[in-house]
């Protein structure tokens, strides 16, 4: 179970920085456009906005690999893991709310799961 609470939390790490590059670099390509149903238009109105979004995508991915690879104190990387999967959840749930209602499946659920597997190790130990 600890293995694939590790293995889902590293995915939606991974899947934040997929969501960092692109906003922050692919937002104005046809791939950009087409994944977040741009226009032109939009997309160059918007790109500012969308590389502060990125960044904080990155901020969420960056805090979910320190806390699995580099925090060696287990109660320090539960902590750190718990907090961070929370942020997505609730920004997840935001996002579904305020732009697009399939970020809640997209990003909240995967963290979602993994913050219940995440409480599930927590509890056998």
């Amino acid at each position: 179970m600890k293995l694939l609470s590790t293995i889902l939390t590293t995915f939606v790490a991974v899947e934040h920085v997929f969501i960092l590059i692109l906003e922050m670099f692919l937002w104005k390509t046809e791939f950009g456009m087409k994944t977040f149903q741009l226009t032109p238009e939009t997309a160059e109105i918007t790109a500012k906005l969308a590389k502060n979004q990125g960044l904080y995508n990155g901020f969420l991915a960056a805090g979910l690999f320190w806390a699995l690879f580099f925090i060696k104190n287990e109660t320090q990387k539960f902590q750190t893991i718990l907090f961070f999967l929370v942020c997505i959840v609730i920004a997840g749930i935001y996002g579904s709310a305020t732009a697009k209602f399939s970020i809640l499946f997209s990003q909240g659920l995967p963290a979602f799961i993994a913050l219940v597997l995440h409480l599930i190790v927590a509890k056998q130990k």
